[in-house]
């Protein structure tokens, strides 16, 4: 009588719901909410027809976000190392390419900086702002 009980979000749900709030706090900005938006959704397709790539999204919806980003801001996410000789002054990239638990790399020393969804908008910067000196 009080039929099945909801099973929840799916899995691909679940985890397009952590990628999406992953980036969100890595952009730390509503500006890029809609290029997030594009991410997510055609990284939804590309679920519904490798389940097994779960693992992978992250990482996937993370260079997607980046790439538009990257029409109006090249520099984002900067790098905070403190190590890199060029800090604030280039962007980080995600590793592993196709992978589970992508993080930020400085591409200049070949640290990891940070797992993606740990920048809390730290390394972003706004549409227009010129590096600093």
């Amino acid at each position: 009588m009080g039929g099945d009980p909801d099973p929840g979000p799916s899995a691909a749900e679940a985890t397009l719901r952590a990628a999406r709030g992953a980036l969100r706090r890595d952009l730390g900005s509503p500006l890029w909410e809609a290029a997030l938006q594009d991410a997510v959704a055609q990284r939804g397709w590309w679920l519904s027809q490798w389940p097994e790539g779960a693992p992978h999204v992250l990482g996937l919806v993370a260079q997607d976000v980046q790439e538009a980003v990257h029409q109006l801001d090249p520099l984002w996410p900067r790098c905070p190392e403190p190590s890199c000789p060029e800090r604030l002054r280039h962007a980080l990239f995600v590793e592993p390419d196709l992978g589970p638990d992508p993080f930020w790399t400085c591409h200049r020393t070949g640290l990891p900086v940070a797992p993606v969804g740990s920048l809390s908008g730290t390394g972003g910067s706004a549409p227009g702002t010129a590096a600093p000196q």
